[in-house]
Protein backbone atom coordinates (compact mmCIF):
# COMPACT_ATOMS: atom_id res chain seq x y z
CA UNK A 1 0.00 0.00 0.00
CA UNK A 2 0.97 3.53 -0.52
CA UNK A 3 2.34 5.67 2.33
CA UNK A 4 2.74 9.42 1.73
CA UNK A 5 3.47 12.30 4.22
CA UNK A 6 1.84 15.48 4.15
CA UNK A 7 3.70 17.34 6.80
CA UNK A 8 5.44 20.96 6.23
CA UNK A 9 5.87 21.94 2.87
CA UNK A 10 9.79 21.54 3.47
CA UNK A 11 9.12 18.29 3.69
CA UNK A 12 8.78 16.09 0.36
CA UNK A 13 6.41 12.50 0.60
CA UNK A 14 8.07 9.54 0.02
CA UNK A 15 6.12 7.23 -1.96
CA UNK A 16 6.89 3.42 -1.14
CA UNK A 17 4.92 0.39 -2.54
CA UNK A 18 1.72 1.01 -4.11
CA UNK A 19 1.94 -3.00 -5.23
CA UNK A 20 -1.73 -3.84 -5.61
CA UNK A 21 -3.49 -1.38 -7.35
CA UNK A 22 -5.34 -2.12 -9.81
CA UNK A 23 -5.00 0.40 -13.31
CA UNK A 24 -8.53 1.29 -14.81
CA UNK A 25 -9.67 -1.34 -17.42
CA UNK A 26 -8.86 0.17 -21.42
CA UNK A 27 -12.68 -0.78 -22.26
CA UNK A 28 -15.17 1.93 -21.87
CA UNK A 29 -17.35 0.43 -18.95
CA UNK A 30 -15.22 -1.24 -16.68
CA UNK A 31 -13.85 1.21 -14.03
CA UNK A 32 -15.69 1.02 -10.62
CA UNK A 33 -14.80 3.31 -8.26
CA UNK A 34 -15.39 0.88 -6.02
CA UNK A 35 -12.21 -0.67 -6.42
CA UNK A 36 -10.53 1.83 -4.94
CA UNK A 37 -12.62 2.06 -1.85
CA UNK A 38 -9.76 0.78 0.82
CA UNK A 39 -7.16 4.08 -0.57
CA UNK A 40 -10.37 6.07 -0.35
CA UNK A 41 -10.69 5.05 3.38
CA UNK A 42 -7.02 5.21 4.28
CA UNK A 43 -6.69 8.72 2.17
CA UNK A 44 -9.76 10.33 3.60
CA UNK A 45 -8.64 9.34 7.09
CA UNK A 46 -5.15 10.75 7.17
CA UNK A 47 -6.84 13.81 5.50
CA UNK A 48 -9.52 14.02 8.33
CA UNK A 49 -12.06 14.30 5.29
CA UNK A 50 -15.28 11.83 4.98
CA UNK A 51 -14.49 8.79 3.05
CA UNK A 52 -18.18 9.41 1.94
CA UNK A 53 -17.29 12.54 0.51
CA UNK A 54 -14.37 11.14 -1.19
CA UNK A 55 -15.87 8.09 -2.70
CA UNK A 56 -19.53 10.18 -4.44
CA UNK A 57 -16.82 12.63 -5.96
CA UNK A 58 -14.99 9.48 -7.40
CA UNK A 59 -18.19 8.05 -8.46
CA UNK A 60 -19.27 11.50 -9.98
CA UNK A 61 -16.09 11.78 -12.05
CA UNK A 62 -16.03 8.06 -13.33
CA UNK A 63 -17.81 9.50 -16.44
CA UNK A 64 -14.57 8.83 -18.70
CA UNK A 65 -12.30 6.17 -18.98
CA UNK A 66 -9.41 6.61 -17.04
CA UNK A 67 -6.45 3.80 -18.34
CA UNK A 68 -3.47 5.69 -17.93
CA UNK A 69 -2.91 5.31 -22.13
CA UNK A 70 -6.52 6.74 -23.08
CA UNK A 71 -5.41 9.89 -20.73
CA UNK A 72 -2.15 10.09 -22.46
CA UNK A 73 -3.76 10.34 -25.39
CA UNK A 74 -6.53 12.93 -24.32
CA UNK A 75 -3.35 15.21 -23.15
CA UNK A 76 -2.31 14.86 -26.60
CA UNK A 77 -5.36 15.96 -28.08
CA UNK A 78 -6.46 18.54 -24.96
CA UNK A 79 -3.23 19.72 -23.35
CA UNK A 80 -5.30 21.10 -20.38
CA UNK A 81 -7.60 17.81 -19.43
CA UNK A 82 -7.85 16.57 -16.08
CA UNK A 83 -5.79 13.46 -14.94
CA UNK A 84 -6.38 10.60 -12.61
CA UNK A 85 -9.67 8.68 -11.54
CA UNK A 86 -10.51 11.69 -9.43
CA UNK A 87 -9.80 14.13 -12.44
CA UNK A 88 -7.87 16.74 -10.98
CA UNK A 89 -6.71 20.07 -13.15
CA UNK A 90 -3.00 20.57 -13.64
CA UNK A 91 -3.37 23.87 -11.89
CA UNK A 92 -5.33 22.52 -8.50
CA UNK A 93 -2.74 19.55 -7.99
CA UNK A 94 -0.26 22.14 -7.84
CA UNK A 95 -1.63 24.00 -5.79
CA UNK A 96 -2.06 20.45 -3.58
CA UNK A 97 1.16 19.70 -4.54
CA UNK A 98 2.62 22.96 -2.74
CA UNK A 99 0.45 23.10 0.14
CA UNK A 100 1.08 19.51 1.24
CA UNK A 101 4.66 19.21 -0.05
CA UNK A 102 4.00 16.16 -2.47
CA UNK A 103 6.91 15.42 -4.50
CA UNK A 104 5.05 13.83 -7.06
CA UNK A 105 3.95 15.24 -10.36
CA UNK A 106 0.45 16.36 -11.99
CA UNK A 107 1.36 13.30 -14.58
CA UNK A 108 1.44 10.69 -12.16
CA UNK A 109 -2.23 11.42 -11.51
CA UNK A 110 -2.88 9.11 -14.39
CA UNK A 111 -0.52 6.25 -13.84
CA UNK A 112 -1.52 5.93 -10.49
CA UNK A 113 -4.99 5.56 -9.00
CA UNK A 114 -3.66 5.61 -5.42
CA UNK A 115 -2.20 8.40 -5.60
CA UNK A 116 -5.21 10.48 -7.60
CA UNK A 117 -7.22 9.29 -4.47
CA UNK A 118 -4.73 10.53 -2.45
CA UNK A 119 -4.39 14.32 -3.96
CA UNK A 120 -8.76 14.52 -4.45
CA UNK A 121 -8.15 13.85 -0.88
CA UNK A 122 -6.49 16.52 0.06
CA UNK A 123 -7.82 19.50 -2.13
CA UNK A 124 -11.32 18.36 -0.28
CA UNK A 125 -9.37 19.06 2.83
CA UNK A 126 -7.81 22.30 1.61
CA UNK A 127 -11.63 23.20 0.18
CA UNK A 128 -13.51 22.44 3.50
CA UNK A 129 -10.60 24.80 5.38
CA UNK A 130 -11.86 27.42 3.44
CA UNK A 131 -15.82 27.14 3.70
CA UNK A 132 -17.45 29.00 5.80
CA UNK A 133 -18.92 27.67 9.09
CA UNK A 134 -21.80 28.61 8.55
CA UNK A 135 -23.57 28.47 5.07
CA UNK A 136 -27.09 28.19 3.49
CA UNK A 137 -29.36 25.19 4.61
CA UNK A 138 -30.01 24.07 1.45
CA UNK A 139 -26.68 22.03 0.85
CA UNK A 140 -24.73 20.37 3.24
CA UNK A 141 -21.35 20.89 4.12
CA UNK A 142 -20.32 17.66 1.80
CA UNK A 143 -22.19 18.96 -1.01
CA UNK A 144 -20.72 22.58 -0.94
CA UNK A 145 -17.65 20.73 -1.23
CA UNK A 146 -18.21 18.93 -4.23
CA UNK A 147 -19.30 21.50 -6.11
CA UNK A 148 -15.87 23.19 -4.92
CA UNK A 149 -14.43 20.04 -6.32
CA UNK A 150 -16.37 20.85 -9.43
CA UNK A 151 -16.62 23.97 -9.64
CA UNK A 152 -13.60 25.33 -7.97
CA UNK A 153 -13.36 27.58 -4.48
CA UNK A 154 -14.25 30.56 -5.25
CA UNK A 155 -17.97 29.32 -6.74
CA UNK A 156 -18.12 27.14 -3.63
CA UNK A 157 -17.83 30.01 -1.29
CA UNK A 158 -20.45 31.88 -3.34
CA UNK A 159 -23.01 28.98 -3.18
CA UNK A 160 -22.65 28.68 0.36
CA UNK A 161 -23.66 32.53 0.51
CA UNK A 162 -26.64 31.36 -1.70
CA UNK A 163 -25.82 32.35 -4.92
CA UNK A 164 -27.33 29.64 -7.11
CA UNK A 165 -25.11 27.13 -9.15
CA UNK A 166 -25.37 27.51 -12.62
CA UNK A 167 -26.79 24.62 -14.55
CA UNK A 168 -23.43 22.56 -14.88
CA UNK A 169 -22.91 22.80 -10.86
CA UNK A 170 -26.03 21.94 -10.73
CA UNK A 171 -25.75 18.68 -12.52
CA UNK A 172 -22.64 17.86 -10.92
CA UNK A 173 -24.71 18.35 -8.10
CA UNK A 174 -27.96 16.02 -8.73
CA UNK A 175 -25.24 13.11 -9.79
CA UNK A 176 -23.25 13.59 -6.37
CA UNK A 177 -26.73 13.12 -5.01
CA UNK A 178 -27.62 10.62 -7.00
CA UNK A 179 -24.31 8.40 -6.21
CA UNK A 180 -24.03 8.92 -2.43
CA UNK A 181 -26.15 5.30 -1.76
CA UNK A 182 -23.61 3.70 -4.12
CA UNK A 183 -20.35 5.55 -2.46
CA UNK A 184 -22.45 4.00 0.63
CA UNK A 185 -22.59 0.76 -0.13
CA UNK A 186 -19.19 0.31 -1.79
CA UNK A 187 -17.71 1.79 2.14
CA UNK A 188 -19.82 -0.49 3.44
CA UNK A 189 -18.64 -3.48 1.21
CA UNK A 190 -14.97 -2.47 2.43
CA UNK A 191 -15.89 -2.54 5.95
CA UNK A 192 -17.05 0.44 6.63
CA UNK A 193 -20.92 1.04 7.09
CA UNK A 194 -20.98 3.36 9.41
CA UNK A 195 -19.47 6.11 6.80
CA UNK A 196 -22.68 5.80 5.30
CA UNK A 197 -24.25 8.09 7.32
CA UNK A 198 -21.53 10.46 6.97
CA UNK A 199 -22.72 14.46 6.12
Amino acid sequence: MAEWSTAASKQRSQPVDRGGVRTPPLRPGGYDPADYAAYVVRSAEEAAVSPLLVMTVLHNEAYKPHHPLLERLWQWWKPGAAFGVANMHRATFERVRRTHGLSERWQDLRDDPAFAVHAAALHLKDLDRSLPKRHVRRYTRDELLALGYNAGERNMQAFARGVPPGPLARSYLRRFRAYRSRAAQALADCGRPGDAVAG
